[in-house]
Formats: structure tokens, sequence, C-alpha cells
């Protein structure tokens, strides 16, 4: 659809309302319903709304140390946009009109904290050095037959996984939930987020889905849309889907391997894929590897952003550990696919399933920029067998605190995306880690309760 018959659809539908969105720092969707008539007022004149939700965390409670709004502003509305290039139709909601926003400064310009943004602003510097990015992400999540009375009820302990065992790729087990199964691939492809494919993973109750790649940023719009979108189709048959890292020490973790390449100005010519090569890599995509490599010690909060996200992180956990890379390898940081022209890609594995895919995104890419526009070459040969053993190139961040205070003391990260991003970003983890600190945990209670 045009613009003009996006308008349209919107004045006919019977509804009289629009359902908008805004992806916060976590990336979790905060939005509401508005009037028909709102909307278009909101197109024509422009419209706001609470920037409270850049002040707060995923449980709303407010952040101590946030200088972009706080009691000391007031929390006041921030100026927003609502894109209408992100029309979208709630295929479960009687195809109801849905846009994503973003916020905006107070000049009208991008909002530095405003994640979406941040993803433009490394689009935009791909395309100012003549490169289209095409990016997908794929996520892996565990289901239960459960609803939030009955998790909460339960103290989230105890919960009933959608299927026993543990049963990757299984016929069976998609055919035992088939109407919900089939209602994920067939309502979300509705809500254009087309998937390429849908399985059953290792682990009792999880899924694994692929999401076909696209322009970076209505990858990113695909993503953030995907995690809620299956939360919403899975509350319609009784079942919760969550999306943390690792829900059990003893089951592997759920990653959100973001897929990407790049492309050549018209979007033609994979400009990652060199046949005379004798890994098929161009200069360009292994200055690209190199860059992601060097700067991921720095920028790992936005690929692992929760304290959970580092229980995932464990050596044989099907995580990578280690700054690696090699040639179809999942136990290396970057998965390098080089099997033909069309295909051939960068698949960053340390990303988690509990990730702002916006963040983890603009990260890949502008680390990936990073290291075409240094033209750093890239030295480390690739791992060949045993990622988890190959330490040549230094291991990953073991906490989301010190992975912090790398992002937090290094100036690769403000020149990748700004000092008001990275000085927000990194209070936020900060305020994550302190309040992690203040719970007492089952592992607590079961190492200390009887014996100390």
């Amino acid at each position: 659809m045009n613009q003009k018959d996006i308008i349209s659809y919107v004045k006919k539908h019977p509804s009289g309302k629009v359902k908008i969105a805004y992806a916060d720092i976590d990336g979790i969707l905060r939005g509401k319903y508005i009037s028909t008539a709102k909307f278009l007022g909101s197109i024509e004149k422009g419209t706001s709304f609470c920037d409270v939700i850049m002040g707060w965390d995923s449980a709303d409670v407010l952040y101590d140390k946030s200088t972009i709004t706080g009691w000391h502003t007031g929390y006041p509305d921030s100026p927003a946009t609502i894109d209408l290039n992100s029309f979208r139709k709630i295929p479960w909601e009687n195809d109801l009109p849905f846009f994503v926003g973003e916020l905006n400064d107070n000049k009208g310009g991008p909002s530095p904290v405003c994640p979406r943004q941040l993803l433009k602003q490394a689009l935009n510097q791909a395309t100012s050095m003549g490169f289209t990015p095409m990016f997908a992400q794929e996520f892996e999540w565990f289901n239960f037959e459960e609803t939030p009375q009955s998790a909460n009820a339960k103290g989230f302990r105890d919960l009933t996984p959608l299927t026993p065992g543990m049963f990757g790729y299984s016929v069976l087990r998609s055919t035992l939930k088939n109407p919900f199964f089939s209602d994920l691939f067939d309502l979300l492809t509705k809500f254009d987020i087309p998937i390429e494919g849908l399985h059953t993973e290792t682990g009792p109750g999880t899924y694994e889905a692929a999401i076909a790649h696209s322009g970076i940023l209505e990858a990113g719009d695909r993503a953030v849309l995907f995690k809620t979108a299956v939360k919403e189709i899975a509350y319609k048959h009784g079942i919760m889907a969550t999306f943390m890292a690792k829900i059990n020490e003893n089951l592997p973790g759920c990653g959100g391997h973001v897929h990407q390449s790049l492309w050549d100005k018209a979007a033609k010519k994979n400009l990652f894929f060199d046949g005379k090569d004798k890994d098929n890599l161009s200069d360009t995509a292994k200055s690209y590897i190199a860059g992601q490599l060097h700067c991921l010690p720095y920028i790992l909060p936005m690929f692992a952003p929760t304290i959970n996200s580092y229980k995932r992180l464990v050596e044989g956990a099907w995580a990578p550990t280690t700054l690696t890379w090699g040639i179809d390898n999942r136990t290396t940081a970057l998965r390098i696919l080089n099997g033909s022209s069309n295909a051939c890609r960068v698949e960053t594995r340390v990303i988690g399933s509990d990730v702002n895919p916006y963040l983890a995104m603009a990260a890949c890419l502008a680390a990936g920029l990073y290291g075409i526009r240094k033209k750093m070459k890239l030295k480390q040969p690739a791992t060949v067998g045993n990622g988890y053993r190959d330490y040549s190139n230094g291991i990953l961040p073991h906490t989301l605190i010190d992975a912090t205070i790398q992002m937090k003391t290094s100036p690769i990260a403000q020149e990748l995306f700004g000092k008001a991003f990275v000085d927000h970003f990194v209070q936020s983890r900060e305020w994550e880690w302190r309040q992690h600190l203040k719970a007492v945990t089952d592992w607590e209670y079961k190492r200390y309760f009887e014996i100390i």
C-alpha cells in the first residue's frame, strides 16, 4: 500500500481506532489505542508520547540516575513520529491498523536514546558509505501451558511446559499443539512478519522461528513485533511464551541470532561474496567481521542486556564464549555462511532472545562498518573445530556488570552510538545489576538455609 491507500484503510476501518507502539530501551512495546481522528491529526501535525518509557525498567520501576528524563524534568511528553511505512493489520484483532512510532528530541530531531532512531542512525551511515544492509533475526523461545495469573500464583516455579521432553525438529511435537503452531506461522505472516521456518527446538515446549530477511529497518520492526505478537497469539491459546535467555541451568538457552550482509546501493549485489577468495569472502566482508570482533567486548550489553543473558553464554550450551569466527561453525561468536552470492552472510550468535532487536541490529551494523571505515584486516584465522577452546582473540565478559563497565569506559562505544545514548544505556544496565544484587534467590536458599 502507498500512504494514500493506508490513510484510506484507516478511515474506513469499522473499529474507529488505531493501535500504535514505541519500543523502550529493553525492546518492550509501549503503546495504546487512539481514535481514527486523533491518528489522522497526529500524521498531519505530529504527536507525542510520555518519555517515561525511556526512564523506567521492564518492571516500570523508575531509574534513579537518568539524565534524559526523571523527576527533575517532570516526565513530560516527548515529541514523536508515527511511521506510516510501518503500517500493518493485526489479524487477531479484526485487521486493526497498527503503526510503529519513534521518539524525537525537543528540536524535532531524533531522540538519542530511542532504539529505533539508533538503528536508523546506523542505517544512514551505511547508506552514506554506499551500502544496503540486509538483515534478519531468528528466535528460540519456551512455551508454557500457563496464564499470567497461574504463573504468578506459582511464583514462576513448576510451570507446565507446552510439551514434555527434549525433541528438536520434531514433526510429532508440532502436531501435538498444531492449532497454536499453525496460528503462529499463519498469523505472523499475515501481520507482515514472513516466517521462513518454524520448528521445535531442543527443550520442553521450545520453538524456533526464522524471519525472512529484508532491509535493516524493516528487519528491526519485524523482530521487535515478532516477540510481542508471539505472546499475544499464545495468550489466545492459553499459553505463555517467554524469551528469557535461560530458563533453567539444565536446559539450552534461547538465541536471537542476527543474520546480516551488505549489498550495493541498488540492493542487487551481495558485497560480502567473492568467488575468487578461498572462503568466498570479499575484503568488505573480512573488514566487517574484523570490526565486529574488535568491538564486541565493548558493545556486549546491546547483545546480552540482562542478568539472565549471561547464564546462556556458558561453555557447551550452544552459545559462544570466545571472540571467534568460523565457516558454518556453531561454536563461534560469528558464524559465516558462504555457500552462494545470494546467501553469503554473517550470523552473530552471541545475541540472545531477550535482546532489544533494534539495539542488537544497530550494534552489529555499526561495529561492522567500524571495521570497514578503519580498513581493518581479518588477521585472525577462522576457527576450525571447538570454538570454546580457541582463546587466541580473547573471551567475552562473564557478567552484565563486567560487560557494562567495558562499554562505559570504552571510547569505541561512544564513537559508534554517541555519548548521550551510551550514558543512558549504561546507566540502565547498572540499574539492572543493582536490582539483581538486592534479590534473594532460590539458589541461595538451597545452598545456605540449612547448612550455613
